[in-house]
């Protein structure tokens, strides 16, 4: 069973890039893809009504923002959207599906930087985090296996980004966003590449200056992260830098079937 995530910086705009035929040959079984920039009835009709997907959308209240969409073989038995505060929720962040016992959380974690690149949404994407964890450790009590995937947009570690020593003040690699991230890792909750790849120069996200990803300048800021129930079924882990059309990558994990019973 292969669940894969993807920052699609615009669901229109990947589309145009091949998205339709990079989904047909995903060999997936649920993708969620994070930033669709799109309303529900602005999905391309063929992805939006395709015979093979079931597809559940949330919106951002800002026109052409965010915005989160899971496609999926399987209809969710549920799906929840909501943070449960009206900031949050406003910025279409958030889907909580569930599949027979695996909860699979998709989320596009805020950026800090602010509009003035001056970290003014740092407190905004660490209660992000904060409310979000609490939310999925009571999944977790309650004998869900889960897991959240997306783009966190924290580098972890140092080997997490290509330039560590000149990131240090940039939202993204702050003292405060990798501790958040470090809450969950104390936790237990499993970074699933990690478990598979402990070394360097595997990035998920470039800028898109020119020539950047082409000299692999990036950053590890999308996660699937399991809940440690889930490691029995974890099979394997990856990042597919190869895979073009946004300035993020897929990535993934593939399970045992047998988590879903």
């Amino acid at each position: 069973m292969r669940i894969v995530s993807w920052n699609v910086n615009g669901i229109r705009a990947v589309e145009k890039k091949g998205f339709s035929d990079w989904l047909e040959g995903a060999e997936a079984d649920i993708v969620g893809v994070q930033e669709v920039r799109a309303k529900a009835t602005q999905f391309p009709p063929h992805l939006a009504e395709h015979p093979d997907w079931h597809l559940h959308v949330v919106e951002a209240e800002r026109p052409g923002y965010s915005g989160v969409a899971l496609f999926s073989k399987r209809p969710p038995d549920r799906v929840h959207e909501s943070l449960d505060d009206p900031a949050h929720d406003a910025e279409g962040r958030l889907q909580i599906a569930r599949y027979g016992r695996l909860v699979v959380a998709n989320a596009y974690f805020p950026n800090g930087s602010g509009k003035n690149r001056d970290n003014s949404r740092v407190p905004f994407k660490l209660d992000f985090y904060r409310r979000l964890f609490d939310r999925v450790q009571r999944l977790r009590r309650g004998g869900a296996r889960v897991l959240v995937m997306g783009d966190f947009n924290t580098a972890h570690r140092e080997i997490d980004l290509a330039r560590p020593k000149s990131n240090q003040k940039t939202s993204g690699f702050l003292p405060e966003e990798r501790e958040a991230l470090d809450r969950w890792i104390e936790a237990g909750w499993i970074d699933t590449f990690r478990r598979f790849e402990p070394g360097p120069d595997r990035y998920t996200w470039w800028s898109q200056r020119f020539g950047v990803r082409e000299r692999n300048v990036g950053w590890r800021i999308d996660y699937v992260l399991a809940s440690p129930n889930v490691k029995p079924f974890l099979r394997d882990a990856f990042i597919h830098a190869h895979v073009m059309g946004s300035d993020h990558c897929p990535i993934g994990v593939d399970l045992d079937p047998a988590v879903l019973d």
